[in-house]
């Protein structure tokens, strides 16, 4: 029997497709829309290489509904409680892609996992988050219709 993948902090991921989520949320609309982006505490606060900068997102649990864990890692890692929209057509069936809008005075508190966050520009936000599928999420959701309020 082969062993039941764990996350970074010990608790199972959900072996069948999407195994994970993320959560893209922005703020404003075009032309000065801005990307929210978590800075993974892990390898050090001037890591800057795969990994280093991330939208809201983790592993799916076994049996849980995307929606669910989408909401869950958004909440967990940013304090943020948004309506989210998707799942988005995404690059990889191994992520379920979702989007959220957030208000100008979001305020965001950062789990244990993280020890920063920005806003950026579209640009910026793809140029930072590597590898560049990770990147290519910002791009889904910039394309996407703005989420419910």
């Amino acid at each position: 029997m082969a062993a039941v993948e764990t996350t970074w902090d010990g608790l199972p991921v959900a072996q069948d497709k999407p195994m994970a989520v993320a959560v893209v949320v922005r703020r404003g609309s075009p032309p000065r829309t801005e990307y929210l982006l978590l800075h993974r505490a892990h390898e050090g606060p001037a890591y800057e290489g795969d990994w280093a900068w991330t939208t809201p997102a983790g592993a799916r649990r076994p049996g849980e509904e995307p929606r669910r864990a989408a909401e869950r890692e958004l909440t967990e890692e940013t304090g943020l409680r948004l309506p989210i929209a998707g799942p988005l057509e995404h690059v990889t069936d191994d992520v379920a892609l979702f989007v959220a809008e957030a208000p100008a005075d979001a305020e965001v508190r950062l789990d244990a996992e993280h020890d920063r966050f920005e806003w950026v520009t579209l640009e910026e936000g793809v140029r930072r988050c590597l590898p560049a599928v990770v990147g290519e999420s910002l791009r889904i959701a910039d394309a996407a219709p703005q989420a419910a309020g």
